[in-house]
């Protein structure tokens, strides 16, 4: 049994929600409905915050008697102190913001630790889909058409590990999923639909 049917979580929250230390502190920025937020909680016993930019979603959190603020990763994040959570996590939302780089820097320094989790776009059916339609693609993996698309930044696995490594950043964990299925890291631009990595940087 995958995690995702464990926990009825979709697959990447629940590879994140399986390792997070118990007890830790956590800011969950782009928190959606507070999912994940409320799993941490009530199952690991974690401190739980919140960010959140849809205020319907920030009024679902509320009513789970989470700690949720409405803000924009784009902007709000250096109102964090330094080092001030255990783990600070951007679930399927790199993608849409402005500065991708720039946030991801903010979540490791107000993380000691950072879980980011997007899609790939090079996974085969949206390379299939562009070869053969010469259309963006709408799939299990992106629902929604182009004009409606948040997604603003189209990643890829590797495009994820380069800028890694442009910015010194440490891949302590990497998970990568087709559905509910892990597959390896060598075919993981190909394969993956969704990409989760835990990361830190030292200093």
């Amino acid at each position: 049994m995958t995690p995702a049917m464990k926990t009825g979580l979709r697959p990447d929250l629940a590879i994140i929600a399986e390792n997070v230390a118990l007890d830790s502190s956590v800011l969950d920025v782009g928190c959606g409905d507070g999912t994940l937020m409320q799993a941490l909680r009530d199952g690991s016993g974690c401190a739980t915050r919140g960010m959140e930019i849809d205020a319907l979603n920030v009024g679902a959190c509320v009513a789970k008697g989470l700690s949720v603020i409405q803000g924009d990763a784009d902007k709000d994040l250096a109102f964090y102190p330094d080092k001030s959570v255990d783990y600070a996590i951007l679930s399927q939302t790199l993608q849409t913001t402005m500065r991708p780089d720039m946030v991801l820097e903010e979540l490791l320094r107000i993380g000691r630790k950072a879980f980011v989790s997007f899609p790939n776009f090079a996974h085969w059916r949206v390379r299939t889909s562009l070869l053969w339609n010469g259309r963006m693609p709408v799939t299990r993996l992106l629902p929604i058409a182009w004009y409606e698309t948040p997604n603003i930044h189209h990643l890829t696995v590797n495009d994820f590990r380069a800028l890694l490594q442009e910015r010194g950043i440490t891949v302590e964990g990497r998970w990568f999923l087709s559905g509910d299925t892990q597959c390896s890291a060598a075919a993981a631009n190909f394969r993956a639909e969704h990409a989760v990595f835990l990361l830190s940087r030292g200093g």
